[in-house]
């Protein structure tokens, strides 16, 4: 199993941050490889389409307002990777003004190793967020 963690700080408020990202259906509003959302089955399985038309399918396996954080699984991607689980959270900082928003994932590498798995999804988390901060900030 491999996993990797990515992070960001913005300044902007957590409950700010969060009324952004905390809906499992608003990557399209600031993920802009993710341009199509569409949930099902009651809001806990959502049908992402990428920028080349590819097909993500993920379960919301937790979610807690309160705590700001939700976890999801993927049911169906491109992806490399089997046993996929990630969790977004939104973390105040000491500056009650700022926020650090953590990106993390575990899975395993399916015919690739386990370094390769651990950039491509790195690398999703890492602009991701240097996305999240651009369109909190504009």
């Amino acid at each position: 199993m491999a996993t990797t963690t990515a992070s960001v700080l913005i300044p902007v408020p957590p409950e700010r941050v969060w009324q952004l990202i905390g809906g499992f259906d608003t990557l399209p509003d600031w993920l802009p490889y993710i341009p199509k959302s569409e949930l099902g089955e009651g809001g806990r399985i959502r049908s992402l389409t990428n920028e080349e038309g590819g097909l993500i399918v993920e379960r919301l396996e937790a979610f807690d307002d309160k705590a700001r954080t939700y976890s999801y699984s993927i049911l169906q991607a491109p992806f490399p990777v089997t046993g996929y689980l990630s969790t977004i959270t939104v973390h105040q900082e000491p500056d009650a003004g700022s926020s650090r928003v953590e990106w993390s994932g575990t899975f395993t590498p399916d015919g690739i190793r386990d370094d390769e798995a651990v950039a491509l999804f790195h690398g999703i988390y890492t602009d991701g967020l240097a996305a999240l901060r651009q369109t909190l900030a504009a």
